[in-house]
């Protein structure tokens, strides 16, 4: 993995630290940078800037964990934007082995689970949120990926690429950003793989939302959360949505649910059947 990675992150993630967030002054004159200086961060840290200087330009490659726990701290970083700092600097020290490829099959007692589960919309997905299988409410909960080949059908394409997207997600901003900080979180754990750079380079040229969100260095593993989605067939149903890890852990099932008795599970109910319709 190349030194640039762990480079990028910190450049990014200083230019969001305001002087005033850690107690320093904002100094007099026009500043050169949005966030922290250089000599600020690395004084913060307990680092020397010349120190410094080389780990934002890629020169020093094996950073210790002491001086990446400093650097965390400096950088107000949060839980999952801590551990992926440690990630790209595992990496760039070459302190994890190499990825292999994941695995892309879907069992046969997971794809009856995903039939089982209906009306629950649920979907098999790729760490770079390719559709590895779902069942038909899965599909007709994403409005329209259903008319792109199964090839093309990916979670993060579609929020940032079919134009019903924006519509369909109550809080399209909220939930787009978390897709890309997922996509960020992934991309520390296998820097060079191929499908997720194939996946970014697509989606950096094609959109200008997606390329700015990329550039942030958010990251956020994938939690259950409640989704409120306006669906132009069913009305807007309020879901819950849990992620489980399946497989060798780098495919997740993604499942949306209602309590039955609930006019959210009666929508439910009202895709399945418009779903097997459109089969």
């Amino acid at each position: 993995m190349s030194s640039s990675a762990l480079a990028d992150f910190l450049r990014a993630r200083r230019a969001r630290v305001r002087p005033g967030d850690v107690g320093l002054p904002e100094g007099v004159g026009q500043r050169r940078t949005p966030g922290l200086r250089r000599e600020e961060l690395a004084a913060l840290a307990g680092v020397s800037i010349d120190y410094y200087i080389r780990l934002e330009q890629g020169k020093e490659t094996n950073p210790s964990s002491a001086v990446l726990a400093a650097l965390a701290t400096a950088l107000r970083l949060d839980e999952d934007a801590r551990a992926h700092l440690f990630a790209l600097a595992d990496h760039v020290a070459r302190r994890r082995p190499a990825h292999h490829p994941p695995a892309r099959t879907v069992t046969p007692s997971l794809r009856l689970l995903l039939e089982n589960l209906r009306p629950c919309p649920a979907m098999v997905l790729s760490r770079a949120g390719d559709v590895l299988a779902a069942n038909p409410e899965g599909i007709a909960l994403y409005h329209g990926l259903g008319e792109w080949p199964p090839t093309r059908r990916n979670t993060i394409r579609y929020m940032f690429l079919h134009p019903a997207a924006p519509a369909l997600f109550d809080d399209w901003r909220a939930t787009s950003a978390g897709a890309v900080a997922d996509l960020r979180t992934v991309h520390a754990t296998d820097p060079e793989a191929a499908d997720v750079a194939e996946l970014v380079a697509e989606l950096s040229a094609a959109s200008p939302q997606f390329a700015a969100l990329w550039e942030r260095h958010d990251v956020r593993h994938k939690h259950g959360l409640q989704k409120v989605v306006h669906h132009p067939a069913v009305g807007t149903l309020t879901l819950a949505w849990e992620v489980l890890r399946v497989g060798d852990g780098s495919s997740r099932l993604t499942v949306h649910q209602a309590a039955r008795g609930t006019a959210d599970h009666d929508a439910l109910s009202l895709l399945a059947i418009a779903a097997d319709a459109a089969r």
